[in-house]
């Protein structure tokens, strides 16, 4: 857990540099590039879902040197989200090594999200203390789904422009990678304006009695029929049926919220501010709306950047409000060790891919390890094709 600790360290040293430091594009593109490599050389870290894709991955490798139609491949049950399935093809003919697939797709995710960050951010190393409280560790296991999180968060420019076409494009290439980018897709429509906090708290309560309401498991119902998804929807479905009321989505929409609207008079209106802060209050919306998923709060990853940016912005204030960002600083550490520790072995002890074997006690080896040959040899499958 140690080096989780320094991670957080050493941006937090980074932030105390202060302005002129908080400006460099190029310490931004570092320290992304450090935690890409990081997450990107772990070994299977983050859960199953690494097992899952990297499986699928191995089986259109196959495919690839075999010449045979990829619908004959497990890839096939993708086939609704193209991009993915095309980007799976595409690194195929590069690698035929799982390791080297997930390194590849986690540069590109991160690469994505220093597009994004390098051109919103106010203050670079404040957002990435944010980000490490908020999503870093997520980027390890949801590797489909974050890289339409990242596309997103790409498009976004082009609802600050809007060009609405771009954004149309670019979102329907992450509701490639995965479906759920679909409630991204609104977005576009959504007033550029400041709401009366007044007005907000009403829409928010109303979306939480909606929320413990059959309405949620409904809406996963039919849109697993719209995207022949039919299957994986209805275990979201069932979950929403049988599951409580999930406090902390309650917990962390107030304080989002209670922390924006304090500091309401210092979202600025011009478009970019007023877009990014309309984001980061369709995020608390998307966590009241389903209070009762544990997928609720992935689907609000979508409009994270929001939140992001704008406590960014605010903690940034020329006025330079020094125990707001200590404050910010301190709540992204204790959100950052409660992933740490929650995911216990899925994170540490942490050991990379450039050497044989597995961790002691990793029980999630033990159940989803598919082709034992990879623990004796990390790259008994080729790593180039070339």
């Amino acid at each position: 857990m140690f080096i989780y600790i320094v991670i957080f360290v050493i941006v937090l040293l980074w932030l105390s540099l202060g302005e002129k430091e908080a400006l460099s594009r190029k310490k931004l593109m570092f320290c992304l590039l450090g935690l890409a490599l990081f997450v990107g050389f772990g070994d299977m870290l983050g859960g199953y879902d690494r097992y899952i894709y990297a499986e699928l991955f191995d089986d259109t490798s196959d495919a690839t040197d075999a010449a045979i139609p990829y619908i004959d491949a497990s890839i096939s049950g993708y086939y609704k989200e193209y991009g993915y399935v095309l980007l799976n093809i595409l690194i195929s003919h590069i690698t035929a090594n799982r390791y080297i697939f997930i390194l590849l797709v986690t540069f590109i995710i991160y690469g994505l999200i220093y597009k994004s960050f390098s051109e919103y951010l106010e203050n670079y190393p404040l957002g990435m203390i944010l980000f490490l409280g908020l999503m870093f560790c997520f980027t390890f296991t949801y590797l489909r789904e974050v890289i339409a999180v990242s596309i997103s968060w790409y498009a976004m420019r082009y609802a600050v422009k809007r060009n609405f076409w771009k954004f149309i494009l670019f979102t329907s290439l992450a509701i490639s990678f995965h479906n759920s980018a679909v409630i991204f897709l609104p977005f576009y429509f959504f007033p550029i304006r400041k709401f009366n906090p007044s007005t907000i708290a009403i829409v928010m309560t109303i979306l939480l009695l909606i929320g413990i309401s059959p309405l949620p498991a409904q809406l996963y119902t039919h849109f697993g029929a719209l995207t022949g998804s039919e299957e994986r929807t209805a275990y979201y479905a069932e979950e929403l049926d049988r599951s409580g009321i999930r406090i902390e989505y309650i917990i962390e929409a107030v304080f989002f919220l209670f922390f924006i609207l304090k500091n309401y008079d210092k979202v600025t209106k011009d478009k970019q501010s007023l877009i990014f802060t309309n984001a980061a209050i369709v995020f608390c919306a998307v966590l009241m709306l389903f209070i009762k998923s544990s997928s609720g709060g992935r689907l609000g990853w979508y409009y994270m950047i929001g939140v992001i940016v704008t406590l960014v912005k605010i903690g940034n204030f020329k006025d330079k409000i020094s125990y707001y960002r200590k404050f910010l600083v301190l709540i992204s550490f204790i959100l950052y060790l409660r992933f740490i520790l929650y995911w216990g072995i899925y994170l540490y002890p942490y050991k990379t891919f450039l050497t044989n074997g597995h961790r002691d006690g990793d029980n999630i080896f033990y159940r989803f390890e598919y082709d034992q040959k990879y623990d004796k040899n990390k790259f008994y499958r080729p790593i180039f094709k070339f």
